[in-house]
């Protein structure tokens, strides 16, 4: 098993790709067991409606306002989501999210395991209309 006892990494200026939803991903460490992103949507941006296969993530909102919408079996809810905000995205719970202000809505994540690929999401049915 490879270390990664020693991983430093630095915030790029351009992100280091699209997240399936549609969001810009900066990628800040990858580890064995989990990695950890900042998660950014647009001003007024609303990111397709994915599902993940095998990965849980936990998200916490960092910058900008706006609503995350989350449905796994009977369970569905809409919460407001902004600085200081956090949750849980177990694995297969569709999610969506929206930024309802003029700042980018920012969120870092913690996925575990780390991501295994673009395999990993699959679209679902969402709330809105995505803008990404």
């Amino acid at each position: 098993m490879p270390s990664t006892a020693f991983v430093t990494t630095c915030i790029g200026a351009v992100p280091d790709a699209v997240a399936p939803d549609g969001s810009q991903v900066h990628i800040l460490a990858q580890g064995v067991r989990g990695g950890l992103a900042l998660f950014v949507l647009p001003a007024y941006a609303v990111s397709k409606a994915v599902a993940h296969r095998s990965v849980e993530e936990v998200w916490y909102f960092t910058a900008g306002r706006g609503r995350m919408w989350r449905k796994l079996g009977d369970r569905e809810e809409i919460v407001a989501v902004a600085a200081g905000v956090s949750l849980v995205l177990a694995a297969g719970t569709h999610f969506q999210f929206r930024c309802d202000g003029a700042e980018p809505l920012v969120a870092v994540g913690a996925t575990m395991p780390p991501w295994p690929g673009e395999q990993e999401a699959y679209f679902v049915e969402g709330k809105w209309a995505a803008t990404v």
